[in-house]
């Protein structure tokens, strides 16, 4: 009995890591090139208001599960690298030379063994004698709702990334507040005024440096999973189907092709000189 394949070791993404790194260097750099110090941008009175304020917001507007999920995301966005195709490709087609010799049954032992709940999943549908078009169906739902869950977990981000600037300026009042308040002690005077500058850079920095890019990179892996699941599900169909094992890998990888086409257009620029040309006509 052939062995699975082996699942995949969790990897640091090292862009997202490198991405923040740098953003936050940047902003330490120049405020030491500027003759500051890291003790200026040190104030916890800041942080406590902003993302004290930001979290109790995220809170108030979204159901805590979805947080959760977020929070978990927000983890896989440093801490986990997306599958490649070619894995998948590579895994599907070993399952399915071994349907070849043994048949979709013979997948029994392997398919619990698989590490990706949706291949699995799809696979022990596949063994248990499931329709065709009752296994597409099911599966294909699965995918649909993941990535329902997975754009509304984005969104805890792009809410947090709306949240923290404003509760940002929040804290700049406060601060202010308290110079107006002991205008006589320029100690506090000075403490105030840290405070209200600080809280600033915390609200607008966190979004711009955190928040919205992590909510942009979980739609993009969200994409990405489910192109690959959509890949897995059409491996496992030629499975059943009965495929030769390369004309089964002929057609993963014109779905793959298909795909990173789709996404191309996707990301080219949009063309408007139509539409400026008929207004100068205009």
């Amino acid at each position: 009995m052939a062995n699975s394949p082996k699942g995949r070791r969790r990897q640091l993404d090292l862009a997202s890591l490198v991405g923040l790194v740098l953003g936050l260097a940047g902003i330490v750099g120049g405020l030491l090139l500027e003759g500051g110090e890291l003790k200026d941008i040190g104030q916890y009175t800041a942080a406590v208001i902003v993302f004290g304020g930001t979290f109790g917001a995220v809170l108030l507007s979204t159901p805590w599960p979805v947080v959760r999920g977020a929070l978990r995301q927000l983890v896989r966005v440093f801490l986990d690298q997306p599958r490649s195709f070619e894995q998948a490709i590579e895994e599907v087609i070993t399952y399915a030379r071994k349907a070849r010799r043994v048949g979709v049954i013979g997948l029994e032992d392997d398919a619990y063994r698989i590490q990706d709940p949706f291949l699995r999943k799809a696979l022990i549908l596949a063994v248990d004698g499931t329709d065709l078009s009752d296994l597409k169906t099911t599966m294909e739902l699965e995918i649909t709702q993941e990535a329902q869950r997975r754009e509304a977990e984005a969104r805890v981000f792009e809410a947090a990334g709306g949240f923290a600037p404003t509760i940002g300026i929040i804290g700049a009042v406060l601060g202010l507040i308290q110079v107006m308040k002991n205008l006589a002690d320029i100690e506090q005077v000075g403490h105030g005024i840290a405070v209200a500058f600080v809280a600033t850079v915390y609200g607008v920095g966190s979004a711009n440096l955190l928040f919205l890019p992590a909510a942009n990179k979980i739609r993009a892996r969200a994409h990405h999973e489910a192109e690959l699941r959509r890949l897995m599900l059409l491996g496992v169909i030629g499975i059943v189907e009965g495929l030769n094992p390369r004309l089964l890998r002929g057609r993963l990888e014109a779905f793959l092709q298909q795909e990173l086409r789709r996404s191309e257009e996707r990301e080219r620029p949009q063309d408007w000189s139509h539409i400026s040309a008929a207004q100068s006509a205009g």
